[in-house]
């Protein structure tokens, strides 16, 4: 399958990154579907442990592949223990709360899962080092996932059968990838760079193999967006401060070549926030510097925190996702 599937058509559209604070599954459903009603997604909830983290929770979607937690982290072994079983139980908790909350719901939906690069940086193999040093194991770590990932949408459409599924992939060290800043598992080097052709052809692999439109989630500097439009992405997720006029050049040809930026605006941790026209005032003077089409603001753009609320309050967690849904609609009320 080599078929590149559209982004759902989104007006003003706003939706969270991923993790939400505490571990009560049915509270983080409900609050990620009541405060985005155009795209809201299943919530993860790292603090219940291992097995619920970013990196549990994609080992756990592997096939045929199994990690377990080592006082050095995640490490692959021979066959499913503890930590796998404990990941498949909370997915298929989390999944049960969005179905309560979901029921006869019609449109987009997002559902995450690490991306492959990420994975293999951060599992170590049976020997101890990471997994990102071994092309083999890089390969087939992305194989597994993927099919792991055909699996969970399946999965998912079975359970929300209105949904119209939107496949977001964590990648946050995808450019410590590219640049060789991975750590060894001793701490003491660093992994080679992995080639940029070779990173964007197993990110290809991925993302056309899957039926449903991927967007990157990246909230570190220099994201690599002209190789993930290549990969195939439809939309890029990241933290707009990290941005610089650097650039604007390649945010300016994504948007125009229909690409859907998801600019994370708003503070993901308990701070003040700003009104909801004032939290998008750095996209305005974004879009006013590319000489974009206001029109397409709203269309081009969604709004979101700048990464996971894992680390917030939950009254501020649902503010925040509130605030991101405002301002979202500000962008099309007052595009310029």
């Amino acid at each position: 399958m080599t078929t590149e599937y559209a982004f759902p058509e989104l007006t003003g559209a706003a939706t969270g990154i991923g993790s939400m604070p505490g571990t009560d599954a049915r509270e983080a459903a409900k609050t990620a579907v009541g405060a985005l009603e155009q795209l809201p997604y299943l919530p993860e909830l790292p603090a219940r442990g291992p097995g619920a983290d970013m990196i549990g929770r994609g080992a756990g979607l592997l096939v045929e592949l199994f990690a377990q937690t080592e006082p050095s982290g995640w490490r692959f072994a021979d066959r499913p223990g503890r930590d796998t079983k404990r990941a498949h139980s909370w997915l298929g908790e989390d999944l049960d709360a969005l179905e309560e909350f979901t029921q006869g719901y019609q449109g987009a939906l997002k559902v995450q899962a690490v991306g492959p690069w990420t994975l293999a940086a951060a599992i170590e193999l049976r020997g101890g080092e990471k997994a990102l040093k071994d092309p083999g194991a890089c390969r087939g770590i992305a194989e597994s996932l993927t099919e792991g990932l055909r699996r969970h949408l399946a999965e998912v459409r079975r359970r929300i059968p209105g949904a119209q599924l939107v496949l977001q992939l964590d990648e946050p060290s995808l450019p410590a990838v590219l640049a060789g800043s991975v750590k060894t598992a001793s701490g003491f080097s660093r992994l080679r760079p992995v080639d940029r052709q070779v990173a964007e052809e197993v990110l290809r692999g991925v993302v056309t193999s899957l039926d449903a439109p991927v967007l990157v989630h990246c909230c570190a500097p220099e994201v690599p967006i002209p190789l993930l439009r290549r990969a195939g992405v439809a939309g890029v997720a990241l933290d707009l401060s990290l941005l610089t006029e650097r650039d604007d050049d390649t945010i300016g040809e994504a948007v125009e070549a229909g690409t859907r930026i998801l600019a994370g605006v708003v503070p993901s941790t308990d701070q003040g926030l700003s009104d909801p026209a004032g939290s998008v005032h750095g996209v305005r003077t974004l879009w006013r510097r590319l000489g974009l089409s206001p029109e397409l603001l709203g269309r081009r753009v969604l709004v979101t925190p700048t990464c996971g609320l894992a680390g917030a309050s939950p009254a501020y967690a649902r503010k925040a996702l509130s605030l991101s849904a405002q301002a979202a609609q500000s962008l099309v009320d007052n595009p310029e």
